[in-house]
């Protein structure tokens, strides 16, 4: 801090600031159009902020605060050069305030209003409105050219869709629709109405009302401001807080009309002679634990399962799982995570004790080097893939490795498109040069790992040579990416590329062994860091939603840790660890499962082998399925929930970097619909099992009480930007590790099985992978409602290279059916070059051509559980 004289009075300002960013700091808001404090340099354009320095009329954000600086913010001189600027930017303005939706937010209606500013000059020669995006226009007559739409889409979002241009002589933003992906992060910044979302709902925003939440899209955790009139979402708006900083992806800021939908459930259903009826809450609910109990009687406790959801709370988590082993009695409990990320809790488990993300999302832009496998950030978590852009930018090294080419493919210092299956194989490969030219960290190896002896025994066969012929790689990439990693600090990131295998827990488990051999754990801009693809993965499994985990990752078949959650609970737990997903499917089919309770989860859509789903779940004698909307699912459904949508509730989201976080309700529930925690409360007392919970929060403060990591959570401790577990004495981790590895030594692994998934066949000669696109996530109950994201990703494709295209006789666009041993599907062909010949990728978010049809759910990680999503032998056929 140094001194400085503002406005005749001595006062103290950080010299590290702006004079415009270090007068904020303070609570001095000078007017700007152009100034955003997260870029790293001032663009100074708009000239707004300009004040009197030292005696001369200088802008605040391109002067560094000094020792003595004597400034003033409204002297005759800064008010009269104020008045006189704004005066040109009102006249060079399109003025219809009047009617423009920007009303009360647009800051050139407030400055002008502020120092009385009419407009002299009247519009002319109106240039034509840009409306070709669906989900925002650009009007130009009322830009200010203050180039911050420029600034952030460079040096933020790093698209450079924007540039500054001029038309008849008005200076305006032009947008490149072909580098735009509709992120709207420019929209959200924009001081003037030049850049505005689109909305069915005529509104000012001085007319709405606005409320904090947590984004649904994805494990980012994106904090969001909602605005709502009328018991309707209307808009939303990032926050300037962790982790997005002022961030969002196309799907947070225009994918909430879902909420709002017509088509939501309103009222309970009853199949009643086939049909599903409208009936009331108490008539489903007695049904509901009528039937329940009959089959407890009958057949036991573990006749009955459940699916938990990762789009529910933390409370919602918690209280099913509670619901499913104290009212039901049975560890037959899983969720999504069986379908994603199981294998990244077990190897990340087995190898360092704790099956989470290790570092924390701000230290992205700031990374050296980058290490990415399975993971297309861009389009799957897109405010990280952005995060990931900005580091490159700014010098950090990265490194993609994918079957396919990805957004950030042509950006990367090394692309590495290896064959499907060989993950492993280049691995091993990479653990075999940094041991075999000593890149290792000996001093980490020595005091923080074991079982090193092992590894350099059975890496020494595993030569770039020899994976090289595996993986596509040449040696000579295969040597420079891992000398490059061993140069560190490295962080890697990975998601479902990796997982989704039936060795997936293995190839985690090598991910940690490469961390642990360099020491790229428990520092900053390093770590290992799954991404998680729902909102709530990490928090759903915190809370227990697993057959063989009590909240806490405490198991369920140590009798210690059963006796603390009986005496906790006050009831007797089953001693037998339940059904893992894939096997309650199986159940359900054979007999074994007469019930199953399925909340906020589709999988006639997400589960694998989908004709399998399909045929156990027409052969279950009860199933309860509680949503937002009628789904595949729901068509096997006795009985149908309204469930209430994020925007409709209070609780807690536990996003990918371990940060628990508000989310709060901003509508009253649509129809008769209720949130999730409502529903098990009041079937918590049909059955008989009354709980004593008058709000969310007293479920978020027993799961403090009992699960370790969140000790002492409570709603004042996650208001503002919420905290990151463990909690320690009301204080978060942001890096786990810091002082050794959590299960004492991390341990070391090599796998020897170095091919994963199906083999091609004579019969089905093709490989298909399958994965995630940008405009689209659960078309069924969210993304599918949004007319904007639909014209933007309207349908299935099937991606195919152009050689095996002209080799098969397809052309672009063309509808195929595509075969694998377990079901076909027709679907659109995509001729690219982002695929390696004979290889086929596919987006899984589609009803119609859902290539989870062909997926393998008759191989299972022997760990996780996992089903075989990534690498399915299939065949192509034309229609005519």
């Amino acid at each position: 801090m140094v001194k400085v004289t503002l406005n005749n009075n001595i006062i103290e300002l950080d010299e590290t600031l702006s004079v415009l960013d270090a007068l904020n700091k303070i609570g001095i808001e000078l007017p700007n159009f152009c100034h955003d404090s997260r870029l790293d340099k001032n663009f100074g354009v708009c000239g707004l902020c300009t004040i009197n320095i030292n005696g001369s009329l200088k802008k605040a954000c391109q002067t560094k605060v000094e020792e003595n600086l004597i400034l003033n913010t409204d002297s005759d001189d800064v008010l009269t050069f104020r008045k006189n600027l704004l005066q040109d930017y009102i006249d060079n303005h399109h003025e219809n305030c009047l009617i423009c939706p920007k009303t009360s937010d647009c800051r050139l209606q407030k400055y002008c209003f502020q120092y009385e500013i009419e407009k002299k000059i009247p519009t002319t020669n109106l240039l034509p409105i840009d409306s070709s995006n669906p989900f925002y226009y650009v009007d130009p007559n009322k830009c200010v050219a203050c180039g911050r739409c420029f600034q952030i889409c460079t040096n933020l979002q790093c698209n450079h869709a924007i540039k500054m241009g001029s038309t008849n002589g008005k200076r305006h933003s032009i947008l490149d629709q072909t580098k735009c992906v509709s992120c709207g992060n420019c929209i959200s910044k924009c001081p003037t109405g030049a850049l505005m979302a689109k909305s069915k709902i005529k509104f000012r925003i001085c007319d709405t009302e606005k409320t904090n939440t947590t984004c649904i899209y994805c494990g980012v955790g994106c904090q969001i401001e909602f605005r709502t009139i009328n018991n309707k979402v209307v808009g939303a708006t990032p926050r300037d807080i962790s982790p997005n900083n002022g961030l969002l992806c196309v799907k947070g800021k225009f994918g909430f009309s879902f909420i709002n939908h017509k088509n939501r459930l309103k009222n309970p259903l009853i199949r009643k002679n086939g049909v599903l009826t409208e009936a009331t809450w108490d008539e489903a609910y007695k049904l509901i634990t009528n039937k329940f109990r009959e089959i407890k009687d009958k057949f036991g406790s573990d006749a009955i399962g459940g699916f938990s959801s990762a789009k529910c709370t933390n409370e919602e988590n918690y209280l099913f799982q509670k619901f499913m082993r104290v009212a039901i009695g049975t560890n037959n409990i899983d969720h999504c995570a069986r379908f994603c990320h199981s294998t990244t809790g077990s190897g990340l488990g087995l190898s360092l004790g704790i099956g989470a993300m290790t570092n924390s999302i701000e230290e992205i832009s700031n990374n050296k080097t980058i290490f990415i496998l399975g993971s297309n950030a861009r389009e799957t978590h897109p405010v990280i893939g952005t995060m990931i852009k900005r580091a490159k930018q700014r010098g950090a090294k990265l490194v993609i490795v994918d079957p396919r080419k990805i957004d950030m493919s042509e950006i990367a210092d090394y692309f590495l498109q290896i064959n499907l299956k060989s993950n492993s194989a280049l691995l091993n490969g990479m653990i075999n040069v940094i041991i075999s030219e000593n890149l290792y960290n000996k001093d980490f190896v020595s005091k923080n790992t074991e079982k090193f002896d092992e590894l350099l025994e059975s890496s020494r066969k595993y030569t770039p040579e020899y994976v090289s012929k595996l993986c596509g790689i040449s040696p000579e990439d295969i040597r420079a990416v891992a000398r490059l990693y061993a140069d560190g600090p490295t962080a890697t990131y990975f998601t479902m590329g990796i997982t989704q295998h039936t060795n997936g827990t293995y190839e985690v488990q090598e991910l940690a062994t490469l961390a642990l051999l360099c020491g790229n754990l428990g520092i900053k801009n390093a770590g290992l860091n799954p991404l998680r693809g729902q909102n709530n993965v990490q928090g759903a499994g915190d809370m227990g939603a697993y057959p063989n985990k009590y909240p806490g990752n405490q198991k369920v078949d140590d009798s210690e840790i059963r006796k603390q959650f009986e005496d906790f609970w006050g009831v007797k737990l089953n001693e037998k660890i339940g059904k893992f997903g894939p096997s309650m499917i199986e159940a359900a089919g054979n007999g074994d499962i007469k019930a199953l309770y399925i909340i906020g989860e589709n999988p006639v859509l997400s589960d694998a082998d989908l004709n399998h789903v399909k045929s156990s779940l027409s052969k279950i004698d009860f199933l309860v399925v509680q949503d937002l909307f009628l789904t595949e699912t729901t068509e096997y459904a006795d009985v149908v929930l309204p469930a209430c949508s994020f925007a409709e509730k209070n609780g807690t989201f536990t996003n990918t970097e371990r940060r628990i976080q508000r989310v709060r309700k901003a509508i009253n529930p649509i129809g008769n619909s209720k949130s999730d925690y409502e529903i098990l409360l009041d079937l918590f007392k049909f059955m008989d099992f009354p709980q004593n919970y008058t709000s969310p929060e007293d479920v978020t403060i027993e799961i403090g009480k009992i699960v370790k990591n969140y000790s002492g959570l409570n709603y004042k401790l996650i208001e503002n930007i919420g905290i990151q577990w463990p909690i320690i004495n009301n204080c978060g981790t942001d890096i786990l590790h810091k002082n050794g590895i959590s299960r004492g030594k991390g341990l070391l692994f090599e796998n020897d099985e170095l091919i994963s998934g199906e083999n091609k066949t004579e019969q089905f000669p093709y490989l298909l992978t399958t994965g995630r696109v940008l405009y689209q996530y659960h078309t069924r109950t969210l993304t599918g409602k949004i007319d904007g994201l639909n014209e933007k990703s309207p349908h299935s494709f099937i991606e195919i290279n152009p050689i095996t295209a002209a080799e098969l006789n397809i052309i672009n666009g063309e509808r195929i059916k595509v075969l694998s041993l377990r079901g076909e599907i027709e679907t659109y062909a995509e001729i690219t070059d982002k695929v390696k010949e004979d290889i086929f990728f596919m987006p899984f978010h589609f009803i119609d051509g859902a290539p989870n049809y062909l997926t393998d759910a008759s191989h299972l990680d022997n760990v996780a559980h996992m089903p075989e999503f990534k690498t399915i032998a299939v065949n192509i056929q034309k229609l005519s």
